[in-house]
């Protein structure tokens, strides 16, 4: 929060004035501060593989549910949302995979209902919604999402949030639209079109609204930016570009708020979390690649390949391959580390800025 003070003393007797000014100071910032990790990639040489209880691939949806627990989308095959207790300790999956009810294949986002407690899972390649209750029993599915198009790594459902009135909000990556859904599952209205335009997209990954004020914000994957929108959906105003700089993006992927709407980008092929204020103003960024003994960048898997991870692992924290899924919960904020299996949790603070050495300015009443 900015800070500006003025201060007067008149002196009568003399007609002298002082006035005294402090100058605004920088706004508030961020710090991010690696905390401890969540899941472990699956040991391959030793013979373990992926989907044994505690090891991750892909997680790109992380929620924390009202029972403190943190829900993890273990994709590749495993496809199941995993559940652990708030220390990393392994507790239960949540579906199988498959197409059939309660069946899952290639868990995305992960919400809950903030009315229900309810959990909903973007199923990917089966381009629907999968709703459970919080202990994990299948409800329903609903929605449609468009398939993979040319170009692109990626298709279903995106980033994922409920508004204000219980109405869900939902990325089609493939289609270039937020869809909106209502407590029914009924498809309400979409916003935005195809294209590289202010309230277009290529690509639309992830999605969050302010609780404070209703606006959305999305990244756009392909136009390397984030858009905001109003409550109706009216475009806003938009920041980034592609690039490795400040305040640049390489296809953003998830995107987060916290209670003052600081915004949290997982800008994904860069291998970092990068923060702004509510109106864009870059804060602060955390993470490097992951490299190997040469000090190259560890490219991701081959998307048909025989492991989900890539090789080799670098698992020093503040390291990733990619950056996919972020959630932020009571001053922590969880990175999918995306091709190396695990979640890493980062302590957020905020760092108080100090107000600048008061300038002073003296002037005189020539009236005796």
């Amino acid at each position: 929060m900015g800070l500006f003070k003025n201060l007067s003393i008149g002196l009568v007797s003399t007609s002298l004035m002082v006035m005294v000014v402090s100058a605004q100071a920088k706004a508030d910032s961020i710090s991010l501060k690696y905390e401890t990790s969540i899941g472990r990639p699956a040991n391959l040489p030793k013979g373990e593989f992926p989907g044994v209880p505690g090891t991750l691939a892909v997680p790109q949806g992380i929620g924390v549910g009202a029972d403190g627990n943190i829900y993890i989308s273990n994709g590749r095959g495993i496809d199941r949302v995993d559940v652990f207790d708030s220390k990393g300790n392994y507790i239960k999956g949540i579906g199988s995979s498959g197409s059939g009810p309660g069946q899952i294949d290639e868990p995305l986002d992960i919400k809950f209902d903030p009315l229900t407690g309810n959990i909903y899972v973007g199923d990917g390649f089966n381009s629907r919604i999968d709703v459970f209750d919080p202990q994990g029993k299948f409800i329903k599915s609903f929605g449609s999402f468009q398939g993979l198009i040319p170009g692109r790594s990626f298709f279903g459902p995106g980033g994922m949030q409920f508004d204000r009135k219980g109405n869900f909000y939902v990325t089609d990556f493939s289609a270039d639209v937020i869809k909106v859904y209502g407590r029914d599952g009924e498809l309400i209205k979409t916003i935005g079109s195809s294209g590289t335009e202010p309230g277009q997209f290529i690509g639309p990954a992830g999605l969050n609204i302010s609780q404070r004020t209703g606006n959305i914000f999305v990244t756009d994957q392909y136009n390397n930016r984030i858009q905001v929108f109003d409550p109706e959906g009216n475009f806003l105003y938009t920041f980034g570009s592609q690039g490795q700089g400040q305040g640049q993006f390489e296809e953003p992927i998830g995107i987060e708020l916290d209670e003052n709407d600081n915004i949290y980008v997982a800008d994904a092929i860069n291998s970092r979390v990068q923060v702004f204020d509510v109106k864009g103003n870059f804060l602060t960024a955390y993470g490097q690649p992951a490299r190997n003994a040469s000090g190259q960048v560890v490219p991701p898997p081959a998307a048909d390949g025989p492991s989900p991870y890539g090789d080799p692992l670098d698992l020093e924290p503040g390291t990733f391959n990619w950056t996919a899924g972020l959630h932020y919960y009571q001053g922590k904020l969880y990175v999918g580390d995306f091709f190396q299996g695990r979640v890493q949790v980062l302590k957020v603070e905020s760092v108080k800025s100090k107000p600048s050495q008061p300038e002073y300015h003296w002037s005189f009443d020539d009236k005796w």
